[in-house]
């Protein structure tokens, strides 16, 4: 979250909820109620290509140290590597042919009536259901755009929401979750630290039983905001988790660059092994003296949401800036990990604290960036790897959160980034989405409803 004056300013001329996820400043959570939401209906627009701009990096902060023991090393899968450092072409990228510019998207919303949709993700079992992470603590079931009467899950009795960043705020299921009946959620409890758990479902899979609770990893956080929320299976099978900076302004904890400190850093961990769960042998610092082996990547602020590319596996990460710059990075597949994205160093492409000078050859730079005049609070989504839109096959779509805007970022070209805005919306875009066959979705807090992304004629 932003404490500043600018970001202040477009959480209370942008929000009519009394919540504001991953975005807002830290007085968010102690908004009145505004006014009822819009009558939900289908939005629409013809896009307009926004250029992203750039340079970039700056300042230290102070140490902070993590809670949570080290785990024992697991053998990792075999995987062809590659040095980590800044998003170079993808040999297996499919290039976009038809121009962003020239599409006419609809956002269709789906009939059930949610509280507080954050999240809505797919089990990878071949039943067709999303499933959706409601902020106050259940996760509900869609079928057809209907909920099912009795929710998957329903821990509310353990979940702090109080804040505007708190809550239940991630869900991953198990690759072999249709063997194993197992799955993931991130939430903040009742003292507002991060719990990372897993459940099973119950015999019929029609719902999780609470009682098969095993906490996974629990993280202190000195402030509300800023708790990331995320958590996925990546390709590699393991659990990868964004944290963010432990909240504030400017990294107050000092924990972007501090290596002993799970905060600020991209984790990844097997839940396949060890007891709660193993290091998988190739993650960057095993081995390192003075830097936690669950670590992946370093010098995030709040990475919000985060996603793999189904079809070329790599990652693309929206991290939420602070008061200039929102920004996407990519890491490509073959990634060794030890990426340092720079905060507190950088915003974006830029040295921050703006105005010093700084040596930007450490740190991996975004691809895709926007300032004010698009936003306050990105909000990460998805390549397109649907079947029924073949004009979106390889356009990465994202959003921000305060302004609605819809945008488009490929790479036609090698090293040649393509930011488009492809739609000014209504909605308070909380999260992405995506089913089974890898069509998406937008959570709006707006009307607490999920979108379908399509293309109009």
């Amino acid at each position: 979250m932003r404490t500043e004056s600018v970001r202040s300013f477009f959480c209370r001329a942008a929000l009519v909820v009394p919540v504001l996820l991953a975005a807002c400043s830290q007085g968010a959570a102690n908004r009145p109620a505004g006014a009822a939401p819009a009558e939900t209906k289908r939005v629409e627009s013809s896009a307009a290509v926004t250029p992203t701009t750039g340079q970039a990096s700056s300042a230290p902060a102070p140490v902070a140290p993590a809670p949570v023991a080290p785990a024992p090393v697991a053998q990792a899968p075999a995987v062809a590597q590659a040095p980590a450092g800044q998003a170079a072409a993808s040999a297996t990228a499919p290039r976009q042919a038809v121009d962003p510019a020239a599409l006419r998207i609809v956002l269709d919303p789906l009939p059930a009536q949610l509280d507080r949709p954050v999240y809505a993700t797919h089990a990878g079992d071949g039943s067709g259901r999303l499933f959706v992470v409601e902020k106050p603590g259940r996760i509900v079931v869609l079928r057809d755009g209907q909920a099912s009467p009795a929710p998957f899950l329903d821990i509310r009795d353990r979940v702090g929401s109080s804040g505007s960043e708190q809550g239940l705020l991630g869900l991953a299921f198990h690759p072999k979750y249709a063997e194993n009946g197992r799955f993931v959620v991130n939430y903040t409890d009742r003292n507002g630290d991060t719990a990372i758990v897993e459940f099973r479902v119950s015999g019929d899979g029609s719902q999780a039983d609470p009682s098969t609770v095993r906490p996974i990893l629990a993280i202190d956080q000195p402030a509300a905001n800023h708790n990331g929320g995320n958590v996925v299976f990546g390709p590699d099978g393991y659990l990868w988790i964004g944290m963010g900076d432990g909240g504030g302004a400017g990294d107050r904890y000092g924990n972007g660059q501090n290596r002993q400190a799970l905060l600020g850093k991209m984790l990844r961990i097997d839940l396949d092994s060890g007891d709660p769960y193993g290091i998988p042998a190739d993650n960057p610092f095993v081995g390192s003296s003075d830097t936690r082996p669950e670590i992946w990547a370093t010098g995030l602020r709040n990475p919000w949401r985060y996603s793999f590319d189904r079809a070329t596996k790599d990652l693309w990460i929206a991290d939420v800036g602070q008061n200039a710059y929102e920004e996407v990075h990519v890491q490509r597949s073959d990634s060794r990990g030890g990426e340092n994205y720079g905060w507190p160093l950088m915003e974006g492409m830029h040295c921050f604290p703006q105005g010093r000078s700084c040596d930007t050859a450490a740190y991996v730079m975004p691809v895709g960036e926007y300032g004010r005049d698009g936003g306050c609070s990105v909000t990460g989504g998805y390549v397109y790897r649907g079947s029924r839109f073949p004009q979106l096959a390889g356009l990465y779509l994202f959003g921000d959160f305060c302004t609605g805007k819809l945008w488009s970022l490929d790479e036609p070209t090698p090293g040649a980034w393509r930011m488009v805005e492809l739609l000014d919306s209504n909605l308070q875009m909380s999260s992405f989405g995506e089913d089974e066959a890898g069509e998406l979705y937008i959570a709006s807090l707006h009307d607490n409803r999920l979108h379908r992304v399509t293309v109009g004629q």
